[in-house]
Formats: structure tokens, sequence, C-alpha cells
């Protein structure tokens, strides 16, 4: 004799998983965010290289702001990365113990798809 249980559809427990309609959905999330990234990065990744090139040519304390601008345009002839800033846009002062500080800024826009861009705005200065 075979004891079977019976119970009711209220103490039965659902199933989980991913559905064919969300895992269409999260795979859509997924590529829109990886195609984001994708056009994000090399901004990104400009944006540290001048900082370290910025950094790099602070701790060198050079005496007049022509030598910062002739060392940051060679440094962009090495660093083929840095696209989005001219030595003409950095802003070169001195601290109060006449150390140099360099400060740049530059608004970079991504083109994601069709009209949509993204604006972003980088702003560094050296350490």
């Amino acid at each position: 004799m075979s004891h079977r249980r019976l119970t009711s559809p209220s103490t039965c427990h659902r199933q989980r998983g991913l559905t064919l309609i969300g895992l269409l959905f999260w795979g859509g999330v997924i590529a829109v965010l990886a195609v984001v990234a994708m056009k994000v990065f090399p901004t990104v990744l400009e944006y540290y290289t001048v900082q370290r090139v910025v950094d790099r040519i602070a701790a060198s304390n050079p005496a007049t702001v022509p030598q910062v601008r002739q060392e940051f345009d060679k440094a962009t002839q090495v660093e083929y990365s840095i696209q989005s800033l001219k030595s003409s846009d950095l802003v070169v002062t001195k601290d109060g113990n006449d150390k140099v500080v360099i400060e740049f800024a530059w608004d970079k826009e991504v083109d994601l798809f069709g009209p949509v861009y993204l604006l972003i705005k980088y702003r560094g200065r050296s350490h």
C-alpha cells in the first residue's frame, strides 16, 4: 500500500527561477551597461593619464609657466591617450610654499545612441 500525502495548493512551494522575459530584460540591461562602460572607459583612462602627467610635472617644480606647458606638450606626444586637453588649458599657480600647482578641467560628450549623449565633466589638480 502506497502512502501518498496530499497537500493543499497553499502549502506547495512555488518554483523559483528566471523566466524567459526576465532573462531577456536582464540581458538587455547588462548589454546597455556594457556599451556605456566601453564608451566611457577610454575617457576615464585619459583622465588618470592626465592626472599622472600633471603630478609628475608639478613634482619637478618647474620655474616658469612656459616650462610647465612645454613639459605637458612633450608628455602628450608620448602619451597618445591625451586628446582632450592642451597645454594652454592648464591653470598654473603657486601655493604658499612656492610649490607649483597645476589645475585642469574639460568636458567630454560621449555619444551613446541616437540623440542621447553622456556629458562627463573632468576636473583635477596636482597633488
